[in-house]
C-alpha cells in the first residue's frame, strides 16, 4: 500500500514540467513524421502511449523504498549483463548494428536500462566502500573494471553513443565521491595509448567518418557528412521566430534523417527558431538543477550518489544530443531524453525521473 505521506510530498511541479516536455516533444514528433507513410498507429500516438508507461512506472517507481535498489543493485547489473551477452548472440540485427533482444511478447535493447543499472550499480558499490579520502588509483580500479564489463558489450553491438553514455554517467558518480589528481592525470595519460588502439583496430568505418566529418563535413556531403550538414542547415534556418509548426522545409521535405529520432531538436528549432529552442533549454535546465537539489539535500549517501547518477545521465543525454545536431560533438546516437521518439528511451528517463522524485520525497520521512 502507497504511504500517504509520499502523496503529501509529491513534487507535482516536476511532473508538470516533465508533461510539457514531453508535450513539445509529441508535438515535434508528429510534425517530423507527417510526411511517413505508416501502416499503423503514427509515431506521436505511439510516444503518448509510452509515455503513459512512463508514468505508471514513475508511480511504482516512488511507491518503494530506493534503499532496496542498493541491496539488489548487483542482481540487476548481473541480470542485464547476461542480457548483453545474448544480444550479441541471439540479438536481432537493424540497419546493420545489433542492439535488440526478442522476449516473447516484446522486444527490448539492454543497452538503455544499463544507464540506470550502473546508476544504482556504482551508488551502491561507493556506499559500501565508503572511501575516508579521495580517490586513488588502487581504489578506483574495481569500479572501472564493473564499468568496462558493459561498455565494452554495447561498443560491441556496435552502439558506441550507448557505451560512451554509461561511461560519462559512471565517471560523473566518481567525479562525485572524489578522485586525487595524480590519479586523474594516471587516467588521463593511460586514455592516450587506448584511444590510439581504439582508433586504429577498434572503430569501425563508418564510426571514424563521424569522427572525421565532425571535424570536416564537406569531405563527404552526400555520405557520412549528410546527417551534419542537413542538421546545421535546419537549425540555422530558423532563425528568430522560426518557420511555423509543420512549415519546416528540412523536415516536410525530408532531407533530415532520423528526424524524430536522434534529430528531433533540429526539427523544432526549424519550425520554432531560436525563442523555441531556449524555452526547450530552460525547461531541461530547470530539470537539471532541481536533480542538483535532490541531490544536495539527501540524507544518505546511497541516496545522494544515485541522484547525482540519474541527474547526470538527463544532463549528458541533453548536452551530447544538442551539441551533435548543431555540429560541436560528432553524429552519435543519442536521443534527446523526453523529446525524441523511442519507447525504451522514454521508460528509462521515466524510471530515472521517478527515483529523483522518490529520493525527494522520503527525505522528509526520516
Amino acid at each position: 500500500m502507497i504511504d500517504r505521506r509520499l502523496l503529501t510530498n509529491f513534487d507535482w511541479k516536476i511532473f508538470l514540467l516533465i508533461t510539457v516536455i514531453v508535450a513539445l516533444g509529441v508535438l515535434n514528433i508528429h510534425s517530423a513524421s507527417a510526411s511517413y507513410k505508416l501502416a499503423g498507429l503514427s509515431y506521436s500516438v505511439k510516444q503518448i502511449y509510452w509515455f503513459m508507461i512512463g508514468i505508471m512506472l514513475v508511480v511504482l517507481t516512488c511507491s518503494v523504498d530506493y534503499h532496496i535498489l542498493e541491496d539488489l543493485s548487483f542482481w540487476f547489473y548481473g541480470i542485464l549483463i547476461v542480457f548483453l551477452l545474448l544480444v550479441l548472440v541471439v540479438g536481432k540485427t537493424t540497419m546493420g548494428a545489433t542492439r535488440w533482444l526478442h522476449l516473447g511478447f516484446f522486444t527490448i535493447q539492454p543497452s538503455e536500462p544499463m544507464k540506470i543499472v550502473i546508476t544504482v550499480t556504482f551508488a551502491s558499490f561507493f556506499t559500501r566502500v565508503a572511501p575516508q579520502s579521495l580517490l586513488g588509483l588502487k581504489e578506483i580500479i574495481r569500479p572501472l573494471a564493473i564499468l568496462m564489463v558493459p561498455a565494452l558489450l554495447i561498443a560491441k553491438q556496435p552502439d558506441l553513443g550507448t557505451a560512451i553514455m554509461v561511461c560519462l554517467v559512471a565517471g560523473s558518480i566518481i567525479l562525485a565521491v572524489g578522485v586525487r589528481w595524480s590519479t586523474m592525470l594516471t587516467l588521463i595519460l593511460t586514455a592516450i595509448p587506448i584511444l590510439f588502439i581504439a582508433w586504429n583496430f577498434l572503430l569501425r568505418a563508418y564510426q571514424k567518418n563521424r569522427v572525421l566529418n565532425f571535424l570536416s563535413p564537406e569531405r563527404d556531403p552526400l555520405k557520412s557528412g549528410y546527417h551534419l550538414i542537413q542538421s546545421k542547415i535546419a537549425v540555422g534556418s530558423g532563425g528568430i521566430t522560426g518557420k511555423g509548426f509543420m512549415h519546416g522545409t528540412q523536415s516536410q521535405l525530408r532531407f533530415l534523417p532520423e528526424q524524430h529520432t536522434d534529430f528531433a531538436f533540429s526539427v523544432f528549432a526549424e519550425e520554432w527558431g531560436f525563442i523555441g529552442s531556449i524555452v526547450v533549454l530552460a525547461l531541461y535546465f530547470a530539470l537539471i538543477i532541481w536533480g542538483m537539489n535532490v541531490a544536495a539535500r539527501c540524507n544518505d549517501r546511497f541516496g545522494t550518489l544515485l541522484a547525482v547518477g540519474v541527474t547526470a545521465m538527463l544532463f549528458w543525454h541533453i548536452i551530447i544530443n544538442i551539441g551533435m545536431v548543431i555540429g560541436l560533438f560528432p553524429v552519435v546516437g543519442v536521443p534527446l531524453p523526453l523529446f525524441s521518439y523511442g519507447g525504451t528511451s522514454m521508460i528509462t528517463s521515466m524510471i530515472g525521473v521517478g527515483l529523483l522524485m522518490n529520493i525527494n520525497m522520503r527525505r522528509f520521512m526520516f
